[in-house]
């Protein structure tokens, strides 16, 4: 693992944390996959089956961040810490994930518990991969709280009725089957 400037890193996550701001208010996270390598892969567990897993730039940036963000537009998701290991290049950032939709008490629909988001820096403001984590039960009991209020956006219905319908879904493989390793 090289090591970087503790300065490069920071102003690498600096340049993260703001373009990501940019995105959640735009709605769109497409723009971040100009943040990675042409070769850079992006991944996460599903669940005790399934893996997801992007491989280069134009995946992380259509499946990754489209597809799998699609439906989340109005979604925030504000880093509660952020980790810097120049002497590994790596970065881990924790997150939250909440919700633009409202319960009717006024308080926002946010998945409880930790998520985050582990990176390898390449240099040249770019990630060579990012690995997420986050507590899917939590995730699935906010969707369905939201979907029996009727507060679910129509892209995640749409997103929702893609992942239920049995067909294959870009990007999601067995798990340990992925192209390269999720961890």
């Amino acid at each position: 693992m090289p090591a970087f400037p503790r300065d490069e890193l920071d102003a690498m996550v600096a340049h993260w944390l703001d373009t990501n701001r940019r995105c959640e208010e735009i709605g769109d996270w497409r723009p971040l996959a100009d943040l990675y390598t042409e070769d850079a892969t992006y991944g996460w567990n599903i669940g005790p089956g399934q893996d997801f897993m992007a491989v280069g730039r134009d995946e992380i940036r259509d499946l990754a961040l489209g597809a799998e963000m699609g439906g989340l537009d109005g979604w925030a998701y504000p880093y509660q810490s952020i980790l810097v290991d120049e002497r590994g290049g790596e970065v881990v950032g924790f997150w939250k994930q909440v919700a633009d939709a409202r319960r009717p008490d006024g308080t926002p629909y946010e998945v409880a518990g930790i998520g985050g988001s582990w990176f390898r820096y390449a240099g040249n403001r770019q990630w060579s991969w990012q690995r997420d984590w986050f507590d899917l039960g939590n995730v699935t009991a906010v969707f369905l709280e939201m979907m029996k209020a009727g507060a679910l956006s129509d892209g995640m219905k749409r997103r929702l009725e893609r992942a239920s319908s049995g067909e294959p879904v870009p990007g999601y493989y067995r798990r340990g089957e992925t192209p390269v390793p999720l961890w």
